[in-house]
């Protein structure tokens, strides 16, 4: 079953436009979608693993960071960390509105960047039960309204994880 997952996410698309406004991925941006923009990305080809560099590596393991400049290491050790003016830049070049992406713990749920032009969305709460942050649900209207669900972290039973009084 867990390779039949796989197989699957090795072959759902790696970016999504709504609307034409809001562009969603996993990770973050890639230098390489810069100048290009999002149709770039029609060049992936799937199924396929995802390569330790390039676009693809980059749209699922690069990450923003406020103290980073344009394009930045990631301590990850694969791929950048991106500035808020990469954001910017971004969002004007190619006429967007907003950046959803994931890949981070973030403690609310969701988390925004850039002056909210950026949104980490984080959908499991109490993650991997070592962090006490809420999940995060985004919805976006017909109209490109956002709103969040928030999903509060439960007790857990420590010796069965399981929910429920302790």
């Amino acid at each position: 079953m867990w390779k039949g997952f796989n197989d699957v996410f090795m072959g759902l698309p790696v970016v999504a436009s709504v609307g034409g406004k809001i562009l969603g991925m996993h990770g973050g941006l890639s230098p390489k979608m810069i100048d290009s923009g999002p149709s770039i990305c029609s060049t992936i080809t799937r199924p396929c693993d995802v390569p330790e560099s390039g676009l693809l590596c980059d749209l699922v393991w690069s990450d923003p960071c406020k103290d980073t400049l344009g394009w930045g290491p990631n301590e990850r050790g694969v791929s950048y960390t991106f500035g808020e003016d990469v954001v910017k830049e971004f969002l004007e070049r190619h006429d967007y509105d907003l950046i959803v992406r994931a890949h981070q713990v973030v403690e609310d749920g969701y988390e925004f960047f850039a002056g909210r032009r950026l949104v980490t969305v984080f959908s499991a709460p109490s993650y991997c039960g070592e962090f006490d942050n809420a999940g995060g649900i985004l919805s976006v209207g017909e109209d490109l309204m956002c709103s969040f669900q928030i999903l509060k972290p439960s007790c857990r039973n420590k010796r069965f994880g399981l929910q429920g009084k302790n």
